[in-house]
């Protein structure tokens, strides 16, 4: 193991890994080394080498994610010494939580829920609340196979800005990270959760985690598609006076939106109300997409668009064999009528 060949000072973030992997019942650990070491700068004696793992939590069986991390040698005779393993630079995920954080974890028949120790006694509500938000989640998995489990992170203030890297937009209550395998970790941000509990953002960003490819999508123009089937999910069939967002868009329909889908996503910096109102477009625009086709052809056109990179001419022609232009404005009609 690599514990057996590690220097003293190395032993200790070590340990901390090995009990977190161990806390997330890790049951694939595949490291492989690419390439050949390099010296590393101004320390003599010693050598990088990075090292892929493939990994899986709880399911022995599943797709692996995988991670690039780089290890750090020293020459010493016979045996080279382990002098450090350094953060995971993997694009475009970042830095794995269980890489530098302590964890207490939960693990149910469809997620897992993680966080730090300080907020482990709000696991068992968060586990239920996964719970039920990955029954609402799998109904929109794009080709029918769902997630072999949702993995989520619960993270407090200094985790919020570590992990994954951190940087979010102000505004993010929660986001869904490629890691590789098909497999998105789910992330929420205790500082901008709501005390009412937490079941709709679960829903929205296990959607995700259940719908989008493997690398992310190329067209940014998706997005208020990618957000409103999101949205819309976490909705859960409630009315659409019910939904929370409708104060939003008005203010952002009445305040000299261009009228187009593909020019809503808000910028890093915008005000709350500008991206509530964004997400509340996009859930409007599938919302009425859904009422008009059902659920599976709006899934098959998501597919297209988001997976497949059609147009989204050539998509709501095989989804729907309509033009997406008189769609597009149809969608828009009613976004404004709703906001009326």
């Amino acid at each position: 193991s690599l514990l057996a060949v590690a220097e003293p000072a190395a032993r200790a973030g070590l340990t901390h890994r090995y009990a977190a992997l161990r806390a997330l019942r890790v049951t694939v650990w595949r490291p492989e080394s690419d390439g050949l070491p390099t010296r590393v700068n101004g320390r003599p004696g010693e050598w990088r080498l990075p090292v892929t793992v493939e990994y899986c939590f709880v399911v022995p069986g599943c797709t692996p994610s995988t991670v690039v991390l780089g290890t750090r040698w020293r020459e010493a005779g016979e045996q080279p010494r382990l002098v450090a393993v350094e953060e995971s630079r993997s694009r475009p995920a970042g830095t794995r939580p269980w890489e530098v954080s302590d964890l207490a974890v939960a693990v149910g028949k469809r997620t897992v829920v993680a966080t730090t120790p300080a907020l482990r006694r709000k696991l068992p509500g968060l586990l239920a609340e996964a719970e039920a938000a990955a029954r609402v989640a799998d109904l929109y998995a794009v080709d029918a196979s769902p997630p072999d489990r949702y993995l989520i992170f619960y993270a407090g203030r200094t985790e919020w800005q570590r992990w994954y890297g951190g940087g979010r937009p102000k505004w993010t209550a929660g986001y869904a990270v490629g890691v590789g395998g098909g497999h998105h970790d789910v992330v929420l941000n205790a500082g901008s959760l709501s005390p009412t509990g937490v079941d709709d953002l679960l829903r929205h960003e296990l959607t995700h985690a259940a719908s989008l490819p493997d690398g992310g999508y190329a067209n940014k123009g998706a997005w208020w598609l990618v957000e409103g089937l999101a949205e819309y999910a976490g909705a859960d069939g409630q009315p659409v006076s019910h939904y929370e967002g409708l104060a939003e868009v008005r203010k952002l329909v009445r305040g000299g939106w261009n009228g187009r889908l593909d020019d809503l996503a808000p910028a890093d910096d915008a005000a709350d109300d500008r991206v509530g109102g964004s997400y509340g477009v996009g859930y409007l625009a599938v919302r009425h997409l859904v009422d008009r086709y059902g659920e599976q052809r709006v899934l098959d056109f998501f597919k297209a668009v988001v997976h497949d990179d059609r147009s989204f001419d050539e998509a709501s022609d095989q989804a729907f064999g309509e033009q997406w232009s008189t769609l597009h404005d149809d969608c828009v009609g009613y976004v404004r009528a709703v906001a009326a």
